[in-house]
Order: C-alpha cells, then sequence, then structure tokens
C-alpha cells in the first residue's frame, strides 16, 4: 500500500526551484534513504513532505490512512532544545500533541503509550530523569519514543545519527531497523552510507545534477549511486 506519493514535483523557494521531475513513492513498510550532497535539496523535500511548505509545481498525495500531522518526525539534533526543563516522560508525551490540543492532560491509554515507547527505546529507568541530563545518544532515543507517540505507520528522521558516537549510532540503527521489521515504515535523510547499505529498501538521491529514486539494487548499479560509493569509500 502507497502511503505518500509525488508526481512531477518542482520543490525550491522563493519561486526559485532545486528539484524538478521529481516523482517517487513510499509504501507500507518500506525503508527510504534519502542522501545527497549540501544544498542539493533535501530540506526543501523535508519541509515539503511535511506540509510546510508547498511544492512549485506537482503534487504530494497522502493515502492509506495516513495524514501530515500522524507522521512522526525526528528533526535534527541542531533544531532540539537541548535543555528541556521537563522529564523524559513529559517529553515524549509531548508526541501527542501534534495529533490534538491538550486542555484536559494525557489521558490513561497515552501515558501507557509512552511508557511502552520508552521501555521500546530500552530508556524505562530514566522516565523520570530531566531531559536535559542525558548524553546526546540517550536524547536521540527520547525523541525517538517521542516520534513514535505520533505515529504507528510512518517515521521520518532527519539526520538522526549526527554527532553521536560509534556506538551510540549502530545502537540507533539497530533500533530503526526493528521498528521497520515491526511494521513501522522509515523515510530517513543521511549522510551516512551504512544505513543505505545495510536497512534501506528504496533510495531517493537528491543531487545539483538531477535525482535517482529507485530500490537499493538498481541505486547501487546505476551512474550517481557508484559516485556515492566510490567518494564515501565502498567503490570495490
Amino acid at each position: 500500500m502507497i502511503l505518500i506519493e509525488g508526481k512531477d514535483l518542482t520543490l525550491g523557494y522563493e519561486g526559485q526551484g532545486i528539484i524538478s521531475g521529481l516523482t517517487f513513492t513510499v509504501s507500507e513498510g518500506d525503508y527510504l534513504c534519502i542522501v545527497g550532497e549540501n544544498g542539493s535539496g533535501k530540506s526543501t523535500f523535508v519541509k515539503t513532505v511535511l506540509g510546510l511548505v508547498a511544492p512549485l509545481k506537482g503534487s504530494i498525495t497522502l493515502s492509506g490512512g495516513l495524514k501530515q500531522n500522524a507522521i512522526g518526525y525526528l528533526p535534527q539534533i541542531s533544531d532540539i532544545q537541548r535543555d528541556f526543563p521537563s522529564s523524559v516522560m513529559e517529553v515524549v508525551l509531548s508526541g501527542c500533541l501534534n495529533r490534538h490540543s491538550r486542555i484536559f492532560g494525557y489521558s490513561a491509554d497515552e501515558k501507557k503509550r509512552a511508557q511502552y515507547a520508552i521501555e521500546k527505546m530500552g530508556m524505562l529507568e530514566y522516565s523520570k530523569k530531566s531531559f536535559h541530563e542525558l548524553s546526546g545518544g540517550q536524547m536521540r532515543r527520547i525523541l525517538l519514543a517521542r516520534a513514535l507517540m505520533a505515529t504507528e505507520k510512518l517515521l521520518f528522521l532527519d539526520e538522526p545519527v549526527t554527532g553521536l558516537d560509534p556506538a551510540a549510532t549502530s545502537e540507533l540503527y539497530a533500533l530503526l531497523r526493528n521498528l521497520n521489521q515491526s511494521g513501522i515504515t522509515v523515510m530517513m535523510v543521511t549522510h551516512d552510507i551504512h544505513p543505505a547499505l545495510n536497512d534501506a529498501k528504496t533510495i531517493l538521491h537528491l543531487s545539483h545534477d538531477g535525482w535517482f529514486f529507485g530500490t537499493k539494487d538498481e541505486y547501487f548499479a546505476s551512474r550517481m549511486g557508484k559516485v556515492f560509493l566510490k567518494e564515501a569509500g565502498h567503490d570495490n
């Protein structure tokens, strides 16, 4: 089942196109890696999918019961307020706010779901700690749990391992792999080739010279994919 479909998109800002003719699909259970050099339009793509900016041309259609406010979004760490004066549990529960306004507090079901999401991240013992006391890797896990509160279908992550050490990076990729295997669709913007090599099912490469969308095998057989592998030191 297709969840997101983009047709003949021109993406950009202030009337200036960055990407043109882009067509792609994200299907249920997919693991899509979005790669490309700086300035190639990845941030604009993120904002367009989230409905924050409109495409200059073409259309993006959400289907399969997916709505933009039900996409679990994990922004870049530079966009995250590290000194939240909130507990871990409060940060995770705030993921519900994307769906509806909060007047009378969180329901028992929402609190149960938050506890389950924290437990799924292996962070239950930290649920009463202040968010700002956590390490970078722990923060990322809690923000992933928060994103899960907003969705039962699709996670959209923007450079989720930036600034993490190798151990924390490996742990986060393992969590995403397990979530995808459990049925959650994953879209991830990344500069790291490893998830593209190991976990991706489809790849969208945005470039100043154009774009590519297809399966992982199709991508690494393409000119654009071969260049990407060579530049990352995986050209054997």
